[in-house]
């Protein structure tokens, strides 16, 4: 799987996600399925845009115990969906679980990567909201190593911390950035963000963009320009 832009297809239901996406013809752009999606319309939403030809990325970002996630990830691996994640805050126990619960009979499976810290999340909310008074950028090198050494294959970061995840991790070590916004696009809840263009120097090998493409005028132009800036 090489550089790509998915979309976050954070649509309330499965016909909105279906008239947003018929919008783009015969192109079956690689989408994001998010919790409001998979808790309104349940694993069928998967299944559907599957058989309509879409790779998936199920953003559920589990974290629980052990053995809660390990058995969440044996029933996330029928799907078939592409990419899925957990939190690395729920430790490396918790991800080797899911590495293991994920992994089906015949040794295949899915993309695993963990959430290191949000991108609605600066300095100041994890000091005061969560009690970390580490720098940021300490905090993500460190959720994204312990990632790494428990098998996963990647994480989820901001544009701005892509270079560093790989210089610690190595370039095969994939990185997923949400925070992406064109340079005139409002940053809305984000705080750590950057262009598509910026992304793509920063090193991030796949960026998520929903509101700067779902809310667009033409929202089939504003992927396109996305694909243009991120993949060349």
């Amino acid at each position: 799987m090489g550089k790509d832009v998915i979309i976050a297809c954070d649509f309330a239901s499965a016909q909105d996600v279906y008239a947003f996406l018929d919008r783009f013809g015969e192109r079956r752009p690689f989408v994001k399925i998010g919790m409001e999606l998979f808790y309104a319309e349940g694993p069928e939403i998967v299944r559907q845009l599957k058989a309509r030809g879409h790779k998936i990325f199920l953003d559920v970002k589990c974290h629980d115990i052990p053995n809660t996630i390990k058995k969440t990830m044996r029933v996330l691996s029928r799907l078939d969906v592409d990419i899925t994640n957990v939190h690395a805050a729920g430790t490396s126990r918790m991800m080797e679980a899911a590495l293991e619960g994920l992994t089906r009979e015949d040794g295949t499976r899915p993309l695993l990567i963990a959430v290191t810290m949000l991108t609605s999340t600066d300095q100041e909310i994890m000091e005061e909201d969560i009690l970390i008074k580490r720098p940021l950028s300490e905090v993500v090198m460190s959720y994204a190593v312990t990632a790494k050494y428990s098998g996963l294959d990647g994480v989820v970061c901001s544009p701005p911390e892509a270079a560093a995840v790989h210089d610690v991790c190595g370039e095969e070590f994939l990185t997923v950035t949400p925070g992406v916004r064109f340079a005139e696009s409002a940053a809305g809840d984000q705080k750590r963000i950057m262009t598509p263009a910026a992304a793509k120097e920063a090193g991030s090998d796949y960026i998520v963009v929903g509101r700067p493409i779902t809310e667009a005028d033409d929202p089939v132009a504003a992927y396109e320009r996305c694909v243009r800036e991120f993949v060349g």
